[in-house]
């Protein structure tokens, strides 16, 4: 599936913001000191190591905001899969301009392939299940947007994006409300007619309440992959299930296979690992 770059009204105040961070009080001093004003170069943006690309765009939007006369050409565009070696890119111009973005292209390209490749590594691990992976609102502040995009690009889905766009009653929302009930009654009293109401749940006793009030999706916490079997069937289609919890790809397909429809997973985007990708000579 292809998924739909970013608007680039979304992502250039995320990539303005890294580079002044970077840029400091005086720019670059290295790269100005030592490389002529004139010098051209020619680079790659190459994989270290096997996995999927996302985060292109931030990348060369870094260069091209630092020397608009820096050319690209891309070889492996956002949803590809890469092995070590592969080229995904070539940049080439003003050597000074290709060096002090280097590292904040690199910064934005490698963070979000990463978290890309995790999802599609626990995409391709329950693939023989309906359960599809979906990330959290657990994000980096300030790069929320390009994280979940990242999710998709990775064969995964979107939870919510913030506050406003679901109601998701949790276990403190329960006990400060006083109970499932009153919580429910509130939230769908408040609400408009296009807002879903989810409904997390840690036991069956408090899974039959949900299935009573009739809520449109139960997040089933930290269930084993007995007792969510146990929970899977006793919602029987009449609601969304969604489990969460030490979900990963080794014990995704076990949690995929008791027929849950998502698995949530928060790590995706707060603790993904960084694939590693090089800015080499060409």
């Amino acid at each position: 599936m292809t998924v739909s770059p970013l608007p680039l009204l979304l992502i250039d105040p995320m990539v303005r913001n890294a580079l002044t961070e970077d840029l400091g009080r005086a720019g670059d001093i290295t790269t100005d000191a030592i490389v002529p004003a004139d010098l051209s170069a020619r680079l790659v943006l190459n994989a270290r190591q096997a996995g999927v690309v996302a985060g292109l765009d931030c990348a060369l939007l870094a260069f091209r905001l630092i020397d608009p006369r820096i050319e690209v050409r891309v070889l492996r565009p956002d949803g590809s899969a890469l092995a070590p070696g592969d080229v995904i890119a070539e940049v080439s111009g003003p050597a000074r301009g290709l060096l002090t973005a280097e590292r904040v292209a690199l910064n934005f390209l490698g963070h979000l392939s990463g978290i890309a490749s995790a999802t599609a590594a626990i995409t391709a691990a329950i693939r023989p299940h309906k359960a599809r992976v979906t990330c959290t609102r657990k994000t980096m502040p300030g790069l929320r947007a390009l994280q979940k995009y990242a999710v998709r690009v990775g064969g995964g889905a979107n939870h919510r994006f913030g506050l406003d766009d679901a109601v998701l009653i949790k276990d403190n929302h329960i006990a400060v409300a006083g109970g499932i009930r009153l919580a429910v009654l509130r939230a769908r009293a408040a609400v408009g007619h296009l807002v879903k109401i989810e409904l997390e749940v840690d036991s069956l006793a408090q899974l039959d309440e949900a299935l009573a009030l009739g809520v449109d999706a139960v997040l089933l916490d930290n269930m084993g992959p007995d007792l969510l079997r146990d929970a899977v069937r006793r919602v029987d289609g009449r609601m969304i299930t969604e489990a969460s919890g030490r979900i990963n790809a080794e014990t995704a397909p076990a949690m995929a296979a008791t027929g849950v429809d998502l698995l949530s997973i928060g790590w995706l985007t707060h603790s993904a690992t960084v694939l590693d990708i090089g800015l080499d000579a060409a």
